[in-house]
């Protein structure tokens, strides 16, 4: 698969925050900061599950007649929730590949 196509688009500076070949991670700040990253994503999700079912009860209750507001927070929890699970299965799948390594 040909990827030379993507430098024209987008260029080949790296991305801001991805450490270069020449720099060193070290694993405990490394995973730290997806443990953080990782804990931000989860506290966002939670917050948007709240909007939205905030948004319910006061559809529900007749204090809101607007179904546009009420779908946006519908959407945009929904699909929280799809990144965080899709976050989610990978880190469970990068444990898994860890834990069957021969050492």
């Amino acid at each position: 698969m040909d990827v030379s196509g993507i430098h024209n688009l987008y260029g080949i500076t790296p991305v801001a925050g991805m450490p270069q070949k020449s720099e060193k991670v070290d694993a405990t700040t490394g995973f730290q900061s997806m443990l953080d990253s990782v804990m931000t994503l989860l506290e966002d999700t939670n917050q948007l599950q709240k909007n939205a079912n905030k948004e319910q009860v006061a559809f529900a209750l007749g204090e809101t007649t607007n179904t546009h507001d009420l779908m946006i927070a519908e959407r945009k929890a929904g699909i929280a929730l799809q990144y965080t699970v899709a976050v989610r299965d990978r880190i469970l799948e990068s444990y898994q590949q860890i834990m069957q390594m021969q050492v």
